[in-house]
């Protein structure tokens, strides 16, 4: 992923998007796969066995994303194991921490699973799809699918014909890793992908939440931003619907009322462009105050991106994790201090 991209393994619009659509998902990726399963009996995502696993595995960062439950066209119940490794990276222990998790699943629930692996690194020719060891006549292996998205890179134009969301997914993918010099050609391939998502026959939230990928991997210079906003109102005006709020808010941080957004705006552009720190503090605390039971974390998160740049995942999710008198100290830190480290000193 592209610099500009802020990266969190756990609570990314990756994670969502499966979440809300996760029988094309599959399909998209790994279609051999998804023609074995009836998706008509259902899913479930099984959240409380994946917590179980991770916290047991010492792997440093976790990467799995997602554990589910889905029943074969032969009426077998089966597990999937999806990892998703956004980042982007090509990280030698990738293998086995793939073999780790399907062996750990199996010990722990005595369920066989089948684990699948989307990658977004950059090099056609790295594709780990196998970890194993043998000793003294005894073999042990795992063979799982590799999806990987640079694969699609030869035919934008059948991914912007396909109607699986993850087609859009992935050609915004595409053109983030093609325009990380051009804010420009970004911008316009942007506004190409957000016109398509609105004509697809969609409902609202699908369109919500998909958007929230494509603006979280598609991050632009503020004056683009602001120049895409009103295309997305010209776009809703010529189709007759009104998503702009809602998409606006889950494009800044999901979670954040109108009233703290409005008291930070003004707090941050009359004290960074100005010099005028008691605007700031005063935005700060009105937002703070108003939003403080709905979006405390998500205004810090917002406020920390546009100080000191992209967050790390262990960021995010100390800000997720702290209660609100720990974000208003942060909050009233990031004023004066010269890193980001500055403003975490201490708690």
């Amino acid at each position: 992923m592209p610099a500009s991209a802020a990266q969190d393994d756990y609570d990314s619009p990756w994670k969502e998007a499966v979440e809300h659509a996760f029988p094309e998902f599959i399909d998209f990726y790994f279609p051999d796969a998804g023609r074995q399963i009836d998706w008509a009996r259902g899913h479930r995502f099984l959240d409380k066995e994946l917590q179980q696993i991770v916290r047991d595995a010492a792997l440093g960062r976790r990467h799995v994303d997602k554990l589910a439950s889905v029943t074969t066209h032969a009426g077998e119940e089966d597990w999937l194991c999806v990892h998703i490794e956004v980042q982007g990276s090509m990280d030698p222990d990738f293998a086995r921490r793939m073999f780790v998790y399907n062996y750990r699943i199996y010990d722990s629930y005595d369920r066989p699973v089948a684990s699948l692996a989307v990658l977004a690194d950059d090099d056609p020719a790295w594709r780990p799809d196998r970890f194993g060891y043998e000793r003294l006549g005894c073999r042990h292996n795992l063979q799982f699918p590799v999806a990987k998205l640079v694969d699609h890179a030869a035919d934008e134009a059948a991914l912007l014909c396909n109607p699986n969301p993850f087609a859009l997914v992935t050609a915004a993918h595409l053109y983030t890793r093609r325009t990380r010099r051009s804010p420009i050609a970004r911008f316009d391939a942007k506004r190409r992908l957000v016109r398509l998502l609105y004509e697809r026959d969609w409902t609202r939230q699908r369109i919500l939440d998909f958007f929230s990928v494509l603006d979280w991997m598609m991050r632009l210079p503020r004056e683009f931003e602001q120049r895409l906003w009103q295309d997305i109102e010209n776009i809703e005006g010529e189709r007759k619907v009104k998503y702009v709020t809602s998409v606006e808010r889950l494009a800044i941080e999901r979670g954040l009322q109108k009233g703290m957004e409005q008291g930070l705006e003004i707090g941050i552009e009359k004290g960074i462009e100005k010099g005028i720190e008691k605007g700031i503090e005063q935005g700060i605390e009105k937002g703070i105050e108003k939003g403080r039971a709905q979006g405390s974390a998500s205004v810090l998160l917002r406020l920390l991106n546009r100080r000191f740049g992209p967050l790390s995942p262990d960021i995010i999710r100390r800000l997720s994790q702290s209660t609100p008198e720990q974000l208003e100290i942060w909050a009233e830190r990031v004023l004066e201090a010269r890193t980001i480290d500055e403003v975490f000193a201490g708690n």
